[in-house]
């Protein structure tokens, strides 16, 4: 396919006989009177003052409890930069398409103006003031794509302030998903996250705070260091920001060719093409590439193979090892509305990621095997479905299409909110709740 008939092939797909992906569908019938009566005037005044005398039973009587709000600015879209609201709705409401296929969470776009500085870019304090109001409406709010350094006041203010959950998607779901890749390479190469050290190229949103996560499921701080467009994040330069400056090293080193030498782990939150065969070479024995730069990542990963990588992962669906957010948030906020959880907190996150690891390493029932034979054909030729229990280099994280993810991620994530006393919902079973949110999930 040509990259004209690529380019075609996606307009009309969002454009076809009814413009966008998502519209809005009732759950009860409005085809008589009687339904009309119980809908709007005067039945709808029943809930509304079970709600005034209780504010509680808003979850009882509309759709909060299963509605989230995927907000936006469009100022960081992936791949395309600070391109505005309007033009980053498309990426909201694809969002909204893969919260109700994986997960059945109604999601709603926002794209917010007037919410920027002079210089166009992210007003924290405007951006945080409109999403606050928002909470009457939502049991959970999705940000996405907004920039750095802004997007770190944004969700720090608003989980402070709010009493749903707040999730940066650009931040965490890449971190949740990436930990769980590493978690499994590190089986197979055989190394302890304690002792590897991580070169990580990219210090916005994502690298940042996948980076912070790192820290929190065992790796240490002096192994890890950062570069961006500038090079090494050192203790000399005076443009990093607050966040960047916690991983700036006194070090001589400056390029990211200096710094990736003897590393255990890259990690490539950046731009096309930047790392080198040669640079692969100069990494420790048993090297783990996770290059997630979209469409283009820093190196292919059949290159970092061929120059000596364990194993390699991309951003892409055409690769092994695809770290796909979609494998990631669904779960983590079926999870986080079924317990009602107050916030998504860390231990939540390091649940999910230890609930994706755990599943790669499982074998594939034959129903599980036959719905992935039909989403990755190429996958199921080279016969990767048919492979026993275990971690294999070329699939250290779940397929996104496995119907399993969101159920046993949503499970993991909800007994670490009652864990941690998040959690405003008891579940008292949660074998029973991973099943009956399997069934539920199978019959959509």
């Amino acid at each position: 396919m040509t990259a004209e008939e690529a380019k075609k092939m996606a307009l009309n797909y969002h454009s076809g006989c009814r413009p966008g992906k998502i519209a809005v569908n009732s759950t009860k019938p409005c085809d008589t009177a009687d339904d009309l009566s119980l809908a709007y005037t005067p039945g709808v005044a029943q809930p509304c003052l079970e709600i005034k005398n209780d504010i509680k039973q808003v979850w009882r009587y509309t759709s909060r409890g299963n509605m989230v709000a995927v907000v936006s600015d469009g100022t960081a879209v992936l791949g395309l930069g600070n391109i505005g609201p309007e033009a980053g709705l498309p990426v909201m409401e694809g969002k909204a398409v893969l919260f109700k296929h994986f997960a059945d969470i109604d999601a709603v776009p926002l794209c917010l103006g007037k919410v920027f500085n002079d210089r166009n870019r992210t007003d924290a304090a405007k951006l945080i003031d409109a999403v606050e109001h928002l909470e009457p409406t939502f049991g959970g709010i999705n940000l996405e794509d907004i920039a750095a350094p802004a997007c770190f006041e944004v969700e720090r203010t608003l989980k402070q302030r709010m009493n749903i959950p707040v999730f940066h998607d650009d931040q965490h779901g890449t971190a949740i998903i990436s930990l769980a890749a590493i978690i499994n390479g590190l089986q197979v190469v055989g190394k302890k996250i304690e002792d590897c050290r991580f070169v990580v190229n990219g210090a916005g949103a994502a690298g940042l705070a996948c980076s912070r996560f790192y820290l929190a499921a065992g790796a240490k701080l002096e192994n890890m260091m950062l570069c961006d467009i500038n090079g090494v994040l050192h203790t000399g330069r005076t443009d990093l920001s607050e966040e960047q400056k916690l991983f700036a090293k006194d070090t001589p080193l400056r390029t990211l060719s200096e710094a990736i030498k003897g590393a255990d782990i890259f990690l490539g939150f950046s731009a096309p093409d930047c790392v080198s065969a040669d640079m692969v070479k100069s990494m420790n024995r048993d090297a783990i590439v996770f290059a997630m730069a979209n469409p283009t990542p820093e190196i292919f990963p059949d290159v970092a193979i061929a120059a000596g990588a364990a194993l390699a992962g991309t951003g892409r669906s055409d690769f092994p090892n695809q770290i796909n957010n979609v494998l990631g948030f669904p779960g983590v906020f079926r999870g986080a509305l079924d317990v009602r959880a107050k916030d998504i907190n860390e231990e939540m996150k390091l649940a999910a990621s230890q609930a994706l690891a755990e599943l790669a390493t499982m074998e594939f029932p034959e129903d599980v095997k036959e719905i992935l034979k039909k989403a990755y054909p190429a996958d199921a030729a080279r016969g990767v479905f048919d492979t026993p229990a275990g971690i294999r280099p070329d699939m250290v994280i779940p397929k996104p299409f496995d119907p399993r993810v969101v159920p046993h991620v949503a499970r993991k994530v909800a007994e670490a909110a009652v864990q941690t006393g998040v959690a405003q919902l008891p579940i008292d079973d949660f074998d029973a709740y991973e099943a009956e949110l399997t069934a539920r999930l199978k019959r959509r």
